[in-house]
């Protein structure tokens, strides 16, 4: 999953958050440095990937996407399901999409101090370019998808997804929908254990 999906599957719980951001930037055993809840919640990052990575559903959506992007599959439907959580985010939170976002991005400039140095790089240009919000967008994803293909060289096509995304809409939300049930339900057990270790 992408940022949107991480940072809501945290729940309420600070630590948590800040460990799920935090993530992909810390590699093997290195989350041992951190206080234990963010421990968990680097931990929780990592179940929620491999959940992710091997579930059928996921799979299916992936064989949906033209077979030019490769190895970047995941990645695209990791964006494209996050695109489905911005749109549909009334049906997951209370809290208005725009009002959660300037929420996230106060609390995590207020303890950017701790993060790694990418993550610092990172957060201003998320801020800036209010990516969360801008998921729901067909435009918003579009640009995410130009700016990753950039990332990548070119290499990725990346930004052409947004054309596989708008040829099978429907699926993919049918998709999305299915398994982000799964996915909270999985994830809420995951919590529980991680913080009772």
């Amino acid at each position: 999953m992408n940022f949107l999906a991480h940072l809501y599957l945290s729940k309420d719980n600070k630590n948590i958050l800040i460990g799920n951001f935090i993530s992909d930037a810390i590699k093997g055993k290195k989350y041992k440095k951190y206080p234990k809840e963010i421990q968990a919640g680097i931990l929780l990052h990592r179940e929620i990937d491999t959940f992710t990575d091997t579930h059928p559903i996921v799979k299916k959506s992936m064989r949906r996407l033209n077979k030019r992007y490769r190895h970047y599959n995941g990645v695209i439907i990791d964006i494209l399901y996050d695109h489905f959580l911005a749109k549909n985010w009334s049906d997951y939170s209370e809290i208005p999409l725009e009002l959660y976002a300037e929420n996230v991005y106060s609390f995590l400039s207020e303890n950017s101090d701790t993060f790694p140095e990418e993550l610092q790089h990172l957060l201003p240009y998320m801020i800036q370019y209010n990516w969360l919000v801008n998921y729901a967008s067909l435009e918003g994803i579009e640009r995410v998808l130009k700016g990753m293909n950039k990332r990548t060289k070119g290499i990725s096509k990346m930004d052409l997804a947004i054309e596989d995304l708008k040829l099978h809409y429907s699926e993919f939300e049918a998709d999305f929908t299915a398994y982000f049930q799964e996915l909270i339900e999985f994830t809420t057990k995951k919590t529980t254990h991680l913080l009772s270790k």
